[in-house]
């Protein structure tokens, strides 16, 4: 039955309440269109999710309709709040990899990185970092990057029908979480950038398959461009659509792909360089159009860019095999390079008689690391690097204990969906779902 609700029970506190309220209690969404007709008043709210396939998320938009057009959009968020930032202070500083890796849950590895290089600087050991596990880093982040970005332009394409672009998106997603698991044993929140370094080196076969996973990309990803770039119905649907000039951008905290469809070349790897970037050959990419379609081709051109510096990665890796992927401090270093056993289960023989058999001094820092942590320098530090969303900073603030006192993220998706409004009020219905696409949140992190 549908019927008119006596008081506006979705306005907010110091909000003029509406006059008329419907609440549809399914199938009779006819009855509320007859009876908004004979009102003459075409001025509908309506909520698009959180419950919905092209929110990225469990996203909220509650819309005001003129007919098709939007007049008004408030995005609804924290329908996927985790609490990661709290439970952070009751765990130790090592700990907090496995709960921040969750938040981006398509790249995760970002959040770990720059978790990390963050108590790094607070320990003040980012130059002892072992070249090797920096590598291993930047190899990664570049590698997740492409992931993350096959996931955007998949999904983006998908919802405004271009099936078969989500089809190979995950098909090159599927070879990178391959890769990534036989490297860190987990397909996505894989605690493997850990302070001090990264968890296990390269698997004996591991530059093999990494050379494997660069062919079969360079291959595969020009099919991309061949679908999308001079495709009328997807230029048709793109181009135009979810503009944003630069001032916007600035007001609203934008950054990444969107801000460099506008033009403005803000790429943290090249202004403000960590991990050894500034070593790296690449180029910052951008476009000039200021709209969805922009955003999409410089996500496309960053993939290429990224395959580059992986492959730069390899060569160097190349050159380091042996070489420590954690720091040499027994008191910081979390046991790293644990194999497996022969039967694949437990650490191998030569661990276990290593830490139990043969020195008491490695059992006792093993036992003080992992029970009690290490301890971090009272102070507070913000760090930022350039995730596939945008910048992606956190801040940290130590008391000299064993856990952070407090732990806070700047997730690219949240500064992001502030400016959702500005890109949709005045178009249509059917380009809200672009616009949102177009700026890639993952509500895991929007949320956290």
């Amino acid at each position: 039955m549908t019927h008119a609700a006596t008081e506006d029970v979705f306005a907010q506190p110091g909000e003029e309440p509406a006059d008329r309220v419907y609440l549809a209690q399914g199938g009779d969404w006819d009855d509320i269109v007859a009876e908004q007709a004979e009102r003459g008043d075409e001025t509908i709210v309506v909520n698009m999710g959180p419950q919905h396939p092209s929110t990225h998320g469990v996203l909220r938009l509650i819309l005001e309709m003129d007919g098709e057009t939007v007049v008004s959009l408030r995005p609804g968020i924290g329908f996927l709040h985790t609490g990661i930032e709290k439970n952070m202070e009751v765990r130790t500083w090592t700990q907090g990899v496995t709960l921040c890796t969750r938040m981006d849950y398509v790249s995760p590895l970002f959040n770990e990185a720059v978790y990390c290089l963050g108590v790094e600087k607070l320990l003040g050991i980012t130059d002892r970092i072992p070249q090797r596990a920096t590598e291993l880093r930047v190899l990664v982040m570049e590698l997740n990057r492409i992931a993350s970005h096959l996931v955007a332009i998949g999904t983006g394409g998908m919802e405004i029908g271009a099936l078969t672009v989500m089809t190979i998106g995950f098909r090159e997603r599927e070879m990178i979480l391959d890769f990534l698991e036989a490297l860190t044993g987990l397909r996505m929140n894989h605690a493997y950038v850990r302070p001090g370094g990264v968890a296990s080196d390269l698997p004996e076969d591991g530059l093999d398959r990494l050379r494997e996973l660069i062919s079969w990309l360079e291959k595969h990803l020009p099919e991309y461009a061949a679908f999308c770039n001079e495709n009328p119905i997807f230029k048709g649907r793109m181009q135009n659509v979810a503009y944003m000039d630069l001032p916007t951008a600035m007001a609203m905290g934008v950054s990444g792909p969107p801000l460099r469809s506008i033009g403005y070349p803000w790429d943290l790897r090249k202004t403000q360089p960590y991990c050894g970037y500034e070593t790296y050959d690449f180029d910052v990419c951008t476009w000039d159009s200021a709209d969805a379609y922009g955003r999409f081709r410089v996500r496309l051109a960053e993939m290429w860019e990224s395959l580059k510096i992986v492959r730069q990665v390899a060569e160097r890796l190349e050159k380091s095999v042996g070489q420590r992927v954690m720091i040499d401090d027994p008191k910081i270093g979390w046991p790293a390079q644990m194999s497996l056993g022969a039967d694949g289960q437990g650490n191998s023989n030569e661990h276990i008689k290593h830490i139990m058999g043969e020195s008491m001094e490695a059992l006792i820092h093993h036992f003080k690391l992992v029970t009690e942590g290490f301890t971090v320098p009272a102070g507070q530090v913000y760090q930022a690097i350039e995730s596939p969303k945008g910048e992606l900073g956190v801040h940290l603030v130590s008391d000299g204990g064993t856990r952070p006192y407090r732990a806070h993220f700047r997730d690219p998706g949240f500064n992001h969906l502030q400016s959702a409004p500005v890109m949709c009020e005045g178009g249509m219905m059917s380009d809200v779902v672009v616009a949102v696409a177009s700026l890639d949140p993952v509500l895991g992190g929007v949320d956290r």
